[in-house]
Protein backbone atom coordinates (compact mmCIF):
# COMPACT_ATOMS: atom_id res chain seq x y z
CA UNK A 1 0.00 0.00 0.00
CA UNK A 2 0.86 3.81 -1.08
CA UNK A 3 2.51 5.74 2.22
CA UNK A 4 -0.47 7.66 2.38
CA UNK A 5 -3.29 5.26 2.46
CA UNK A 6 -7.04 6.58 2.01
CA UNK A 7 -9.04 5.11 4.91
CA UNK A 8 -12.35 5.86 4.57
CA UNK A 9 -15.34 4.90 7.59
CA UNK A 10 -18.74 5.68 6.61
CA UNK A 11 -21.42 5.81 9.93
CA UNK A 12 -20.66 7.81 13.06
CA UNK A 13 -21.76 5.77 15.23
CA UNK A 14 -20.20 4.20 18.78
CA UNK A 15 -17.84 1.83 16.16
CA UNK A 16 -17.28 4.35 13.55
CA UNK A 17 -16.34 7.57 15.78
CA UNK A 18 -14.55 5.52 17.85
CA UNK A 19 -12.52 4.36 14.91
CA UNK A 20 -11.68 7.70 13.38
CA UNK A 21 -10.51 8.47 16.95
CA UNK A 22 -8.25 6.11 17.62
CA UNK A 23 -6.66 5.22 13.86
CA UNK A 24 -6.45 9.40 14.21
CA UNK A 25 -4.02 9.33 16.82
CA UNK A 26 -1.97 6.74 15.79
CA UNK A 27 -1.47 6.71 11.66
CA UNK A 28 -3.22 9.99 10.88
CA UNK A 29 -1.26 11.76 13.67
CA UNK A 30 2.06 9.97 12.03
CA UNK A 31 1.05 11.45 8.25
CA UNK A 32 0.53 7.51 7.17
CA UNK A 33 -2.77 7.43 6.30
CA UNK A 34 -5.59 9.96 5.25
CA UNK A 35 -8.40 9.20 7.30
CA UNK A 36 -12.10 10.26 6.24
CA UNK A 37 -15.49 9.97 8.31
CA UNK A 38 -18.38 9.95 6.30
CA UNK A 39 -21.77 10.08 8.33
CA UNK A 40 -25.46 11.66 6.88
CA UNK A 41 -25.40 14.24 9.76
CA UNK A 42 -23.62 16.51 11.75
CA UNK A 43 -22.90 15.23 15.11
CA UNK A 44 -22.79 12.08 17.35
CA UNK A 45 -24.95 10.85 20.33
CA UNK A 46 -24.71 7.82 22.16
CA UNK A 47 -27.45 5.25 20.73
CA UNK A 48 -28.50 3.67 24.06
CA UNK A 49 -29.50 7.09 25.13
CA UNK A 50 -32.25 7.80 22.38
CA UNK A 51 -35.51 6.61 24.19
CA UNK A 52 -33.91 9.33 26.53
CA UNK A 53 -33.94 12.22 23.57
CA UNK A 54 -37.50 10.66 22.48
CA UNK A 55 -38.94 11.24 25.99
CA UNK A 56 -37.17 14.45 26.64
CA UNK A 57 -35.52 13.63 29.70
CA UNK A 58 -31.78 14.13 28.45
CA UNK A 59 -30.94 17.59 26.39
CA UNK A 60 -29.06 16.71 22.91
CA UNK A 61 -28.28 19.88 23.16
CA UNK A 62 -24.98 18.95 25.86
CA UNK A 63 -25.10 15.46 24.53
CA UNK A 64 -24.10 15.71 20.75
CA UNK A 65 -20.78 15.66 19.54
CA UNK A 66 -19.53 17.16 16.91
CA UNK A 67 -18.28 15.65 13.54
CA UNK A 68 -16.36 18.45 12.47
CA UNK A 69 -14.54 19.64 15.92
CA UNK A 70 -14.22 15.81 16.60
CA UNK A 71 -12.08 15.61 13.47
CA UNK A 72 -10.29 18.23 14.12
CA UNK A 73 -8.82 18.02 17.08
CA UNK A 74 -8.24 13.94 16.73
CA UNK A 75 -6.27 14.28 12.93
CA UNK A 76 -9.51 12.75 10.85
CA UNK A 77 -11.23 14.66 8.41
CA UNK A 78 -14.77 14.39 7.40
CA UNK A 79 -17.46 15.17 4.78
CA UNK A 80 -21.54 14.53 5.60
CA UNK A 81 -23.50 12.53 2.94
CA UNK A 82 -25.55 9.21 2.32
CA UNK A 83 -23.57 6.73 0.59
CA UNK A 84 -25.54 5.40 -2.15
CA UNK A 85 -23.22 3.44 -4.42
CA UNK A 86 -19.72 1.48 -4.19
CA UNK A 87 -17.29 0.45 -6.94
CA UNK A 88 -15.23 -2.02 -5.88
CA UNK A 89 -13.02 -2.20 -8.68
CA UNK A 90 -12.32 1.54 -9.18
CA UNK A 91 -12.49 1.40 -5.16
CA UNK A 92 -14.65 4.51 -4.95
CA UNK A 93 -17.39 5.27 -2.83
CA UNK A 94 -20.87 7.59 -3.96
CA UNK A 95 -22.40 9.84 -2.03
CA UNK A 96 -25.69 11.47 -2.90
CA UNK A 97 -26.85 14.85 -2.98
CA UNK A 98 -26.77 16.48 -0.09
CA UNK A 99 -29.63 18.86 0.58
CA UNK A 100 -30.50 21.85 2.99
CA UNK A 101 -33.87 21.66 5.31
CA UNK A 102 -35.50 23.37 2.64
CA UNK A 103 -34.87 20.59 -0.35
CA UNK A 104 -32.10 22.96 -1.53
CA UNK A 105 -29.08 20.54 -2.98
CA UNK A 106 -25.99 21.97 -1.84
CA UNK A 107 -23.63 19.45 -2.79
CA UNK A 108 -24.19 17.60 -5.93
CA UNK A 109 -22.89 13.60 -5.77
CA UNK A 110 -19.48 13.18 -5.25
CA UNK A 111 -17.19 10.25 -5.25
CA UNK A 112 -14.21 9.38 -2.94
CA UNK A 113 -11.72 7.17 -2.97
CA UNK A 114 -10.49 4.73 -0.28
CA UNK A 115 -7.48 1.62 -0.14
CA UNK A 116 -9.22 0.48 3.05
CA UNK A 117 -13.06 1.21 3.33
CA UNK A 118 -14.96 0.55 6.88
CA UNK A 119 -18.93 0.30 7.25
CA UNK A 120 -20.50 1.08 10.57
CA UNK A 121 -24.07 2.04 9.57
CA UNK A 122 -25.23 0.84 12.22
CA UNK A 123 -29.05 -0.70 12.47
CA UNK A 124 -33.10 0.45 12.17
CA UNK A 125 -35.84 -1.07 13.10
CA UNK A 126 -37.30 -4.42 10.98
CA UNK A 127 -41.04 -3.28 10.58
CA UNK A 128 -40.72 -6.86 8.83
CA UNK A 129 -43.43 -5.12 5.92
CA UNK A 130 -46.12 -5.12 8.30
CA UNK A 131 -48.71 -3.52 6.51
CA UNK A 132 -49.35 0.52 7.51
CA UNK A 133 -46.45 0.39 10.06
CA UNK A 134 -44.30 2.61 7.49
CA UNK A 135 -46.70 5.61 6.84
CA UNK A 136 -48.56 5.68 10.95
CA UNK A 137 -45.76 4.59 13.34
CA UNK A 138 -42.65 6.63 14.40
CA UNK A 139 -38.87 5.48 14.92
CA UNK A 140 -36.25 6.50 17.07
CA UNK A 141 -33.16 4.72 15.03
CA UNK A 142 -31.18 8.09 15.06
CA UNK A 143 -31.21 11.43 16.98
CA UNK A 144 -33.75 12.85 13.82
CA UNK A 145 -36.34 10.22 14.46
CA UNK A 146 -35.72 11.00 18.30
CA UNK A 147 -36.54 14.69 18.01
CA UNK A 148 -39.19 14.10 15.70
CA UNK A 149 -40.92 11.85 18.12
CA UNK A 150 -40.28 14.20 21.29
CA UNK A 151 -41.86 16.99 19.17
CA UNK A 152 -44.92 14.85 18.66
CA UNK A 153 -44.95 13.97 21.82
CA UNK A 154 -45.20 17.49 23.46
CA UNK A 155 -48.22 18.54 20.83
CA UNK A 156 -50.13 15.40 21.76
CA UNK A 157 -49.61 16.06 25.49
CA UNK A 158 -50.77 19.94 25.17
CA UNK A 159 -53.37 18.65 23.43
CA UNK A 160 -54.56 16.38 26.38
CA UNK A 161 -53.90 19.18 28.82
CA UNK A 162 -56.01 21.67 27.01
CA UNK A 163 -58.92 19.15 26.10
CA UNK A 164 -58.80 16.68 29.10
CA UNK A 165 -58.23 13.91 26.92
CA UNK A 166 -56.15 11.04 27.47
CA UNK A 167 -53.21 10.11 25.91
CA UNK A 168 -52.55 6.89 24.29
CA UNK A 169 -49.04 5.63 23.81
CA UNK A 170 -48.43 2.54 22.28
CA UNK A 171 -44.60 0.70 21.94
CA UNK A 172 -43.88 -2.20 19.51
CA UNK A 173 -41.23 -4.20 20.75
CA UNK A 174 -40.48 -5.08 24.68
CA UNK A 175 -36.25 -5.29 24.29
CA UNK A 176 -34.57 -2.67 25.93
CA UNK A 177 -35.35 0.15 23.63
CA UNK A 178 -38.80 -0.03 23.85
CA UNK A 179 -39.36 -1.20 28.15
CA UNK A 180 -36.88 1.87 28.47
CA UNK A 181 -38.59 4.64 26.21
CA UNK A 182 -42.03 3.55 28.37
CA UNK A 183 -40.87 4.20 31.62
CA UNK A 184 -39.33 7.37 30.54
CA UNK A 185 -41.95 8.96 29.08
CA UNK A 186 -43.47 7.86 32.45
CA UNK A 187 -40.72 10.18 33.82
CA UNK A 188 -41.32 12.90 31.35
CA UNK A 189 -44.91 13.29 32.64
CA UNK A 190 -44.08 13.26 36.58
CA UNK A 191 -41.95 16.36 35.81
CA UNK A 192 -44.03 18.37 33.16
CA UNK A 193 -46.65 18.54 36.51
CA UNK A 194 -44.18 20.59 38.05
CA UNK A 195 -44.48 23.14 35.03
CA UNK A 196 -47.97 23.02 33.45
CA UNK A 197 -50.54 25.11 33.12
CA UNK A 198 -52.22 24.85 36.63
CA UNK A 199 -54.64 22.22 34.89
CA UNK A 200 -54.85 18.77 36.30
CA UNK A 201 -52.76 16.54 34.48
CA UNK A 202 -54.36 14.24 31.87
CA UNK A 203 -53.98 10.42 31.92
CA UNK A 204 -51.88 8.71 29.80
CA UNK A 205 -52.22 5.09 28.87
CA UNK A 206 -49.20 3.26 27.51
CA UNK A 207 -49.05 0.09 26.33
CA UNK A 208 -45.78 -1.95 25.77
CA UNK A 209 -46.56 -4.55 23.28
CA UNK A 210 -43.87 -7.43 22.67
CA UNK A 211 -44.72 -10.87 20.49
CA UNK A 212 -42.58 -13.17 22.44
CA UNK A 213 -43.53 -14.73 25.80
CA UNK A 214 -41.75 -12.12 27.94
CA UNK A 215 -40.10 -8.09 27.72
CA UNK A 216 -36.16 -7.44 28.04
CA UNK A 217 -35.75 -11.02 26.06
CA UNK A 218 -31.48 -10.65 26.66
CA UNK A 219 -31.73 -10.87 30.33
CA UNK A 220 -32.51 -13.75 32.67
CA UNK A 221 -36.45 -14.73 33.20
CA UNK A 222 -35.96 -12.88 36.62
CA UNK A 223 -35.01 -9.73 35.37
CA UNK A 224 -38.21 -9.76 32.92
CA UNK A 225 -40.37 -10.55 35.96
CA UNK A 226 -39.16 -7.52 37.95
CA UNK A 227 -39.22 -5.08 34.47
CA UNK A 228 -42.58 -6.35 33.68
CA UNK A 229 -43.74 -5.78 37.38
CA UNK A 230 -42.40 -2.04 37.88
CA UNK A 231 -43.85 -1.18 34.68
CA UNK A 232 -47.39 -1.91 35.88
CA UNK A 233 -46.66 -0.01 38.96
CA UNK A 234 -46.00 2.96 36.44
CA UNK A 235 -49.27 2.36 35.31
CA UNK A 236 -47.62 0.90 31.77
CA UNK A 237 -50.33 -1.98 30.71
CA UNK A 238 -47.64 -4.74 29.06
CA UNK A 239 -48.40 -7.46 26.46
CA UNK A 240 -46.70 -10.07 25.45
CA UNK A 241 -47.29 -12.82 23.29
CA UNK A 242 -49.58 -10.00 21.42
CA UNK A 243 -48.19 -10.04 17.03
CA UNK A 244 -49.04 -7.01 15.19
CA UNK A 245 -50.63 -7.57 12.54
CA UNK A 246 -50.83 -4.04 11.14
CA UNK A 247 -51.19 -0.66 11.92
CA UNK A 248 -53.44 2.33 11.02
CA UNK A 249 -53.83 6.13 12.16
CA UNK A 250 -56.09 4.58 15.10
CA UNK A 251 -53.49 2.28 16.75
CA UNK A 252 -52.62 -1.45 16.18
CA UNK A 253 -54.29 -4.44 14.82
CA UNK A 254 -53.25 -7.87 16.63
CA UNK A 255 -53.02 -11.29 15.07
CA UNK A 256 -56.20 -12.40 17.64
CA UNK A 257 -58.01 -10.09 16.22
CA UNK A 258 -57.98 -7.24 18.98
CA UNK A 259 -57.27 -3.10 18.77
CA UNK A 260 -54.99 -1.44 20.66
CA UNK A 261 -55.71 2.17 19.93
CA UNK A 262 -53.00 5.08 20.30
CA UNK A 263 -52.50 8.34 19.20
CA UNK A 264 -49.18 7.79 19.29
CA UNK A 265 -47.45 4.84 17.67
CA UNK A 266 -43.78 3.28 17.95
CA UNK A 267 -42.14 0.80 16.37
CA UNK A 268 -38.97 0.03 18.35
CA UNK A 269 -38.87 -4.32 17.41
CA UNK A 270 -36.60 -6.01 15.23
CA UNK A 271 -33.17 -4.94 14.06
CA UNK A 272 -31.86 -5.01 10.29
CA UNK A 273 -29.47 -3.25 8.46
CA UNK A 274 -30.12 -0.25 6.40
CA UNK A 275 -31.74 -0.85 3.33
CA UNK A 276 -28.89 0.65 1.34
CA UNK A 277 -26.27 -2.04 1.98
CA UNK A 278 -27.94 -3.80 -0.95
CA UNK A 279 -25.97 -0.64 -3.44
CA UNK A 280 -23.07 -1.66 -1.76
CA UNK A 281 -21.35 -3.61 -4.90
CA UNK A 282 -22.62 -6.77 -4.47
CA UNK A 283 -21.36 -7.93 -0.96
CA UNK A 284 -22.81 -11.00 0.64
CA UNK A 285 -25.54 -10.28 3.16
CA UNK A 286 -27.00 -11.78 5.93
CA UNK A 287 -30.86 -11.95 5.99
CA UNK A 288 -31.54 -8.99 7.51
CA UNK A 289 -29.02 -7.32 4.97
CA UNK A 290 -26.19 -6.93 7.49
CA UNK A 291 -22.28 -7.18 5.43
CA UNK A 292 -21.25 -11.09 5.69
CA UNK A 293 -17.58 -10.68 7.61
CA UNK A 294 -14.46 -13.34 8.37
CA UNK A 295 -14.65 -13.63 12.43
CA UNK A 296 -11.59 -10.85 11.62
CA UNK A 297 -14.33 -8.08 10.72
CA UNK A 298 -13.25 -8.36 6.58
CA UNK A 299 -15.54 -8.77 4.34
CA UNK A 300 -15.74 -12.57 2.78
CA UNK A 301 -16.41 -10.97 -0.68
CA UNK A 302 -13.32 -7.96 -0.34
CA UNK A 303 -9.86 -8.05 1.45
CA UNK A 304 -10.27 -3.85 1.43
CA UNK A 305 -14.04 -3.88 3.49
CA UNK A 306 -14.25 -4.17 6.60
CA UNK A 307 -17.74 -3.64 8.66
CA UNK A 308 -18.64 -3.89 12.40
CA UNK A 309 -21.04 -3.26 14.55
CA UNK A 310 -24.98 -3.56 13.59
CA UNK A 311 -24.02 -3.99 10.27
CA UNK A 312 -21.88 -6.92 10.29
CA UNK A 313 -22.28 -10.30 10.66
CA UNK A 314 -20.30 -13.17 11.26
CA UNK A 315 -21.70 -16.13 10.06
CA UNK A 316 -20.05 -18.75 12.07
CA UNK A 317 -20.37 -16.79 15.01
CA UNK A 318 -23.19 -14.00 15.44
CA UNK A 319 -23.56 -11.43 17.76
CA UNK A 320 -26.16 -9.18 19.09
CA UNK A 321 -26.38 -6.01 17.84
CA UNK A 322 -25.34 -4.12 20.75
CA UNK A 323 -23.15 -0.87 21.64
CA UNK A 324 -20.87 -3.08 23.87
CA UNK A 325 -20.15 -5.54 20.60
CA UNK A 326 -19.46 -2.03 18.43
CA UNK A 327 -17.04 -0.70 20.52
CA UNK A 328 -15.04 -3.57 20.80
CA UNK A 329 -15.11 -3.95 17.52
CA UNK A 330 -14.05 -0.57 16.73
CA UNK A 331 -10.83 -1.05 19.36
CA UNK A 332 -9.91 -4.54 17.71
CA UNK A 333 -9.49 -2.65 14.38
CA UNK A 334 -8.13 0.00 16.06
CA UNK A 335 -5.15 -1.43 17.30
CA UNK A 336 -4.41 -3.94 13.94
CA UNK A 337 -5.23 -1.36 10.82
CA UNK A 338 -1.75 -0.10 11.29
CA UNK A 339 -0.03 -3.55 11.45
CA UNK A 340 -1.81 -3.88 8.29
CA UNK A 341 -0.82 -0.53 6.79
CA UNK A 342 2.85 -0.69 7.50
CA UNK A 343 3.53 -4.39 7.02
CA UNK A 344 0.34 -6.07 5.33
CA UNK A 345 0.11 -8.23 8.59
CA UNK A 346 -4.11 -9.49 7.94
CA UNK A 347 -5.88 -8.56 11.20
CA UNK A 348 -6.60 -11.55 13.46
CA UNK A 349 -9.90 -12.52 14.24
CA UNK A 350 -11.76 -10.34 16.91
CA UNK A 351 -12.86 -11.84 19.78
CA UNK A 352 -15.73 -11.04 22.12
CA UNK A 353 -15.36 -10.29 25.73
CA UNK A 354 -19.30 -10.47 27.38
CA UNK A 355 -18.73 -7.94 29.62
CA UNK A 356 -22.72 -8.22 30.96
CA UNK A 357 -25.78 -5.88 30.33
CA UNK A 358 -27.63 -3.08 31.85
CA UNK A 359 -31.27 -1.89 31.35
CA UNK A 360 -32.23 1.23 33.71
CA UNK A 361 -35.90 2.12 33.75
CA UNK A 362 -35.36 5.89 34.24
CA UNK A 363 -35.28 7.10 37.42
CA UNK A 364 -36.95 4.04 38.77
CA UNK A 365 -35.35 0.71 38.86
CA UNK A 366 -32.17 -1.21 36.55
CA UNK A 367 -30.98 -4.67 36.78
CA UNK A 368 -27.45 -5.95 35.45
CA UNK A 369 -26.13 -8.72 34.06
CA UNK A 370 -22.88 -10.14 34.87
CA UNK A 371 -20.66 -12.12 32.49
CA UNK A 372 -21.65 -15.00 34.17
CA UNK A 373 -25.11 -14.55 34.21
CA UNK A 374 -25.71 -12.92 37.84
CA UNK A 375 -28.09 -10.22 38.20
CA UNK A 376 -27.17 -7.56 40.55
CA UNK A 377 -29.21 -4.23 40.74
CA UNK A 378 -33.35 -3.97 41.39
CA UNK A 379 -32.80 -4.30 45.52
CA UNK A 380 -30.73 -1.62 46.57
CA UNK A 381 -32.40 1.75 46.45
CA UNK A 382 -34.39 0.86 43.59
CA UNK A 383 -31.52 -0.40 41.57
CA UNK A 384 -29.53 2.34 42.10
CA UNK A 385 -26.05 0.01 41.31
CA UNK A 386 -27.63 -0.29 37.39
CA UNK A 387 -29.07 2.80 37.22
CA UNK A 388 -25.14 4.27 38.51
CA UNK A 389 -24.14 1.53 35.99
CA UNK A 390 -25.81 2.70 33.20
CA UNK A 391 -24.57 6.55 33.41
CA UNK A 392 -21.30 5.58 34.15
CA UNK A 393 -20.95 3.54 30.37
CA UNK A 394 -22.23 7.10 29.03
CA UNK A 395 -19.52 8.86 30.79
CA UNK A 396 -16.88 6.34 29.82
CA UNK A 397 -17.89 6.52 26.31
CA UNK A 398 -17.60 10.57 26.38
CA UNK A 399 -13.73 10.63 27.92
CA UNK A 400 -12.62 7.87 25.21
CA UNK A 401 -13.80 10.55 22.66
CA UNK A 402 -13.13 13.42 24.47
CA UNK A 403 -10.13 12.85 26.48
CA UNK A 404 -10.51 12.82 30.19
CA UNK A 405 -10.02 16.45 31.30
CA UNK A 406 -12.85 17.28 28.44
CA UNK A 407 -15.02 14.12 29.40
CA UNK A 408 -14.61 15.54 32.97
CA UNK A 409 -15.70 19.23 31.79
CA UNK A 410 -18.49 17.65 29.59
CA UNK A 411 -19.77 16.00 32.88
CA UNK A 412 -19.50 19.63 35.05
CA UNK A 413 -21.68 21.34 32.37
CA UNK A 414 -24.35 18.68 32.56
CA UNK A 415 -24.43 19.04 36.24
CA UNK A 416 -24.91 22.75 35.93
CA UNK A 417 -27.33 22.67 33.26
CA UNK A 418 -29.47 20.13 35.03
CA UNK A 419 -29.35 22.51 38.10
CA UNK A 420 -30.94 25.67 36.00
CA UNK A 421 -33.49 24.16 33.51
CA UNK A 422 -36.19 21.71 33.69
CA UNK A 423 -35.23 18.50 33.55
CA UNK A 424 -37.06 17.60 30.60
CA UNK A 425 -37.84 19.70 27.77
CA UNK A 426 -40.54 21.65 27.55
CA UNK A 427 -39.91 23.68 24.42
Amino acid sequence: MSSKTGIVIVGGGVAGLALATRLGATVGKQGEARITLIDRGFSHVWKPMLHCFAAGTASNENDRISFMGQASAHNFEFWPGDVVGLDREKREITLGPLQASDGQVVLESRTIGYDLLIFAIGSCANDFRTPGVAEHCLFIDNLVEANGFNEKFRMELLRAYATGSELNIAIVGGGATGTQLAAELHKAIEIVELHAFGASPPKMRITLLEAGPRIVPAFPESVSAAAEKELARLGVTVRTSAMVSGADAEGFSLKDGTHVPASLRVWAAGVKAPDVTKAYGGLSLGRSGQIVVHPNLQSIDDERIFAMGDCSYIADEPLPPTAQVARQQAHHLARHIPALLRSGKPVPSCVFRNKGAIVALGDYNGWGTLPGGGVFGGGWMKGLAARLGHVMLYRQHQIELYGFWRGMMSLLADLVDAAARPSARLD
